[in-house]
């Protein structure tokens, strides 16, 4: 497993700093987003010089780039809406492609028309999963044109919040460009350290082959989110339970300041270690 980074963790505009900034911090990998290029993170025209100068940036500073930011509301209530997101993933996944980014992250949706991360009670009803398998299907049918997969990660304000969400979403769909981003703090929002071992354990042996990418961000008992380390999940036993099921992928931490990055780093490559 190698250790990476929300490229949006360094301020910065220009790809060059905010790589060189992952790169100075200890993390050999980022997760992509592309406001660090200057643009909106979901923009509707991705200039050829952009993707020049995301590639020269790559190349200069080692940083591999291991998926890129895609997410819109994908059950957003106005179709309108919806459509327009499903333009621009569109975008984002020829840009993967022309940059070698294996994955793009997804958000599938919430009802809530305002914040795509906030929970709203109709996002259980049968009508919100229909929208999300008609979004689904025509993303899939976007990332096997750019050979490109896409990362679903389960996230308790959005429609598939857990594991076996993500299953269900898989049996329907059925097609192998559906991948998983599994982060730990995001499979509960209030359990004390064994609940949350179990939870993640169980998320693990659902999804096996299909994690494509850890997510390293932590909770803490009052359901509040912390840097890793620093609350309840316990993330010796995460990683082993990811070797385990075969997993060797990028391990991409988030929600810290730049400032803690290099901390969390350390932290973080101690407990990699086999």
């Amino acid at each position: 497993m190698r250790l990476g980074i929300f490229a949006k963790t360094f301020s910065g505009s220009t790809p060059l700093t905010v790589l060189a900034a992952c790169k100075a911090a200890g993390y050999r990998c980022a997760q992509f987003n592309m406001a660090c290029a200057g643009l909106p993170a979901m923009p509707d025209e991705i200039p050829a010089a952009t993707i020049d100068g995301i590639r020269q940036a790559v190349a200069e500073t080692g940083v591999e780039l291991v998926a890129l930011s895609g997410t819109y509301n994908m059950i957003h209530p106005d179709p309108a809406v919806r459509e327009v997101g499903m333009r621009r993933l569109g975008l984002m996944l020829a840009a993967a492609r022309a940059l070698d980014i294996p994955l793009v992250t997804l958000c599938t949706g919430t009802r809530d028309p305002v914040d795509q991360w906030a929970h709203h009670p109709d996002n259980t009803t049968p009508e919100a999963w229909a929208d999300l398998l008609t979004e689904m299907d025509k993303a899939v049918a976007l990332a096997e044109a750019a050979s490109v997969d896409l990362g679903v990660e389960p996230e308790q304000a959005n429609v598939v919040t857990s594991a076996e969400d993500g299953e269900r979403l898989v049996a329907a769909i059925g097609s192998k460009r559906i991948r998983f981003v599994l982060d730990p703090a995001n499979l509960f929002e209030i359990a004390d350290r064994d609940t949350a071992r179990q939870v993640v354990a169980e998320a693990i042996g659902r999804l096996g082959g299909r994690i494509a990418m850890a997510h390293a961000k932590d909770r803490k008992a009052d359901g509040s989110f912390a840097t890793a380390g620093a609350g309840i999940v316990d993330f010796p036993d995460f990683f082993a339970r990811l070797r385990a099921v075969g997993f060797d992928g990028p391990v991409v931490t988030h929600g810290l300041s730049a400032e803690e990055a290099p901390g969390v780093a350390a932290y973080l490559s101690r407990q990699l270690r086999p």
